[in-house]
């Protein structure tokens, strides 16, 4: 699946459609100071001080930053701190403290196991007050107007936080109530909207990026959490593997040959004939490794957002009775990314959309604590040694470079099962070099015919059809044998998905009947062999 640049949110506006109008409970400000954006909220105690006006629009560096990077293998950029907000409220730590305490919890399970806890304030977001703010002017910009929770949960974030920058930007006239609010239900409830004042402030806001969902999570957050997720040094048996590959028909060579494989967590390197399993065999390898893990929806970097979690190829799961976590993070199954022939090297980089201005994150980054296969190696639009070229250092190092549009290299963590699959010649495709980093090599071949009637016997219970062992018979002995025709793992399924649709066609149930095998043979394989002169007198 090729990644999309984040789609754009709304079009083209004019923002005074969605903001109230004059007159509902708001009083004209003054003018805004020219020279760049000034801050969403100022300080309601007397004689605080101002934040300094933002630089340019576009500019990453326009206000401090709890998201960038800390220094060591994976950022070189200084940890800063999040200011504390213009509004009252309990003492604010810092995004350094807060974000230590969602680390260092251990959750549910073994006390190593990562598991992000709620935020109690601000401070433990990693968040300025000021991005938070934006986020809450764009989400009410977009929607026209919205009832506390559910702001709270376009962001993630508990509605307490949410409450105190809503009461902020009421108090500098940016958002008014419009309705809500009934006695004894709390703020949660009431609707808010824009007001016509925060007309200047949000172009510019959504000039810089128009990014309308979760609040992202800080880089350094994410780039921990990778690491105590990790795909390596798991301990996976035999009896493991059989009980998680399920009704998958395989062979002991192929347990004994990825088993170590998966538990090294380096990459191997499947080759073989087309349509024998190689694909089923990835996501039976996926099911082995132990426990969920946690996606965040977004991350940020420099004041960039960068989308992860993707409903496509993460799958969520719930755990009832489990306990509260940052739900900026989506708790999912270790995941399998699976990318063809439409692979191009532009894809395994950063994908910016200059309309919406914000990131979505390459295929091997959302395969992060989980795996990537690179199917049908040597059919995409880049040659194989470029391709290979790419995959070299993140294979040796456990560390991928990635870049923003900016220039700006990036160092993120490649920590992920990588798995190659090819049915070409792999002598022609791969050197000495890139099989050295590729530690473990797997011939997947075809199946023999007692397997091919143990996967037609799994494929008729799947799909309802009585099992014929001697219809099947029947079909090896007329179809297979007679031209030397191979079996392949795909075919069970493909054929009695051909008798189905031929016994619905014909208003019958299916069965495995031998006349229908004959009707899908024929409409299953292609005859190569055949005379062109031959098939032109039919035709005629």
């Amino acid at each position: 699946m090729r990644p999309q640049p984040p789609p754009s949110d709304d079009p083209e506006f004019p923002t005074e459609r969605r903001t109230a109008q004059p007159g509902q409970g708001a009083e004209r400000r003054p003018p805004q100071q020219a020279g760049g954006l000034p801050s969403v909220i100022v300080s309601n105690q007397e004689g605080a001080a101002r934040r300094p006006p933002s630089a340019a629009p576009g500019s990453p560096e326009r206000r401090p930053q709890a998201a960038a990077p800390s220094g060591g293998a994976f950022g070189g950029a200084e940890r800063r701190t999040v200011p504390p907000p213009a509004y009252g409220g309990p003492e604010r730590r810092s995004a350094v403290t807060g974000s230590r305490r969602a680390l260092e919890s251990g959750g549910p399970g073994a006390p190593d196991r990562f598991w992000p806890t709620q935020p109690r304030d601000l401070s433990e977001t990693g968040l300025t007050a000021t991005f938070v703010e934006e986020l809450v002017l764009k989400a009410l910009f977009f929607a026209g107007e919205m009832r506390g929770m559910d702001l709270a949960s376009r962001l993630q974030l508990p509605t307490s936080i949410v409450d105190d920058i809503i009461e902020g930007l009421r108090r500098q006239k940016y958002v008014d109530i419009r309705g809500g609010g009934a006695s004894g239900v709390g703020k949660s409830t009431m609707i808010y909207q824009l007001t016509p004042f925060v007309t200047d402030v949000l172009r510019q806001i959504t000039d810089r990026n128009r990014y309308n969902g979760p609040a992202p999570v800080p880089f350094q957050e994410y780039v921990a959490a990778v690491k105590r997720q990790t795909v390596r040094g798991n301990r996976i048996t035999r009896a493991r593997m059989q009980d998680k590959f399920g009704d998958l028909i395989i062979r002991d060579y192929i347990y004994d040959g990825i088993g170590p494989a998966m538990n090294s967590g380096r990459a191997i390197f499947f080759y073989g004939p087309p349509g024998n399993g190689k694909t089923a065999i990835c996501q039976g390898m996926v099911n082995c490794f132990d426990g969920d893990i946690f996606i965040p929806h977004a991350i940020l970097i420099d004041d960039f957002v960068v989308r992860v979690f993707d409903s496509n190829l993460h799958k969520p799961v719930e755990e009832e009775g489990a306990p509260s976590y940052d739900r900026r993070w989506v708790r999912c199954r270790r995941p399998l990314v699976v990318v063809g022939g439409e692979l191009t090297l532009e894809m395994l980089d950063l994908v910016y959309s200059p309309e919406v201005k914000y990131y979505e994150a390459p295929f091997q980054m959302k395969a992060s604590n989980g795996m990537l296969l690179i199917d049908d190696f040597g059919r995409q639009k880049v040659s194989p040694k470029d391709l290979l070229n790419r995959w070299i250092v993140p294979l040796e190092s456990d560390i991928d470079m990635l870049t923003l549009h900016t220039g700006k290299k990036l160092q993120v963590p490649f920590d992920v099962f990588a798995a190659f699959s090819t049915n070409l010649d792999p002598s022609a495709l791969v050197d000495d070099a890139f099989l050295r980093r590729v530690r473990y090599k797997l011939e997947v071949q075809r199946p023999d015919e007692e397997q091919f009637h143990q996967i037609f016997e799994v494929m008729c219970r799947k799909r309802g059809v009585a099992y014929n062992a001697n219809a099947v018979d029947y079909l090896i002995e007329q179809h297979y044998r007679p031209t030397q025709r191979p079996f392949a793992a795909c075919q069970p399924r493909d054929l009695l998905d051909q008798v189905i649709d031929m016994s619905h066609y014909m208003g019958q149930e299916p069965r495995l009947d031998p006349a229908l095998l004959d009707a899908a043979v024929r409409s299953y394989f292609v005859r190569f062999d055949k005379p062109a002169e031959s098939t032109a007198a039919s035709a005629g």
